[in-house]
């Protein structure tokens, strides 16, 4: 139901546990481990049966959902998405996180600032989480390309679907789900007027691709290119009080 608090399981345990499997892999998982066994014990085909019987375990591997220990700081903004820092880049957000979208939502202002792209390769978890704690404002899906993720233009061009967050003060961030060569679906968990709590599960890539963040006015940076990142546990930024203020006004 709209503006229900969301539950978020990572908080506060940092006890190591063998990672669930999403729905969303459970299914493909035990449709590969389904064939791959009729291959290896009805047909006696072991050349295509243990392949398969790998592959089961891969999709299972790629969908697994790990708790999270979510940094319990006002001022964090954590990274959504587990992967590599691939770009850092001062560039104008996406017209449809700017602006007002018809329905009296107000959007990120005009004006450049710091986007941190993440990519995700087939070996990263897959589950994306919200980068700040507060209201699901805007989810705008975008059918597009399937180009590599890792382009600088994939941002513009490739299926893509667009997340705007605004927590209790003001401050609000924009963040885009990215499709690749591989992923050919995005999942989203959640919808407008849905409250979640920094590090909550928001969505899903399926077999990896690229997330976009952009960064509040005058926010920069706390990493670097080529850093890992761990949705829900990494710090990609931190607000100033510059940035408290503008929220509180806006």
């Amino acid at each position: 139901m709209a503006g229900e608090l969301l539950d978020n399981k990572g908080r506060g345990d940092a006890a190591w546990q063998w990672p669930a499997i999403h729905p969303e892999g459970r299914k493909i998982g035990l449709i590969a481990t389904a064939v791959s066994l009729a291959f290896l014990l009805i047909f006696d085909w072991e050349i295509i049966g243990w392949p398969l019987l790998a592959l089961s375990g891969g999709v299972f591997a790629f969908f697994r959902d790990p708790e999270r220990v979510v940094p319990q700081g006002d001022t964090c903004i954590v990274s959504p998405a587990d992967g590599i820092v691939s770009a850092i880049a001062v560039v104008e957000p996406p017209v449809e996180l700017q602006g007002d979208d018809g329905t009296g939502v107000l959007g990120l202002p005009s004006g450049a600032v710091v986007r941190i792209s993440i990519f995700m390769s087939v070996f990263d978890v897959h589950i994306n989480r919200a980068p700040i704690g507060g209201m699901v404002r805007r989810l705008v899906y975008i059918p597009g390309k399937f180009m590599n993720a890792d382009l600088d233009k994939a941002s513009e061009e490739n299926e893509r679907q667009h997340i705007l967050m605004e927590r209790g003060d003001g401050v609000a961030i924009g963040f885009t789900q990215i499709a690749g060569l591989v992923a050919r679906r995005i999942v989203p968990f959640v919808k407008p007027g849905d409250m979640v709590a920094v590090g909550q599960r928001v969505g899903l890539i399926r077999f990896g691709s690229r997330v976009d963040v952009y960064l509040p006015a005058g926010t920069d940076a706390k990493v670097l290119v080529g850093q890992k990142m761990v949705a829900g546990e990494t710090v990609l930024a931190e607000l100033g009080k510059q940035q408290l203020l503008e929220g509180i006004a806006h």
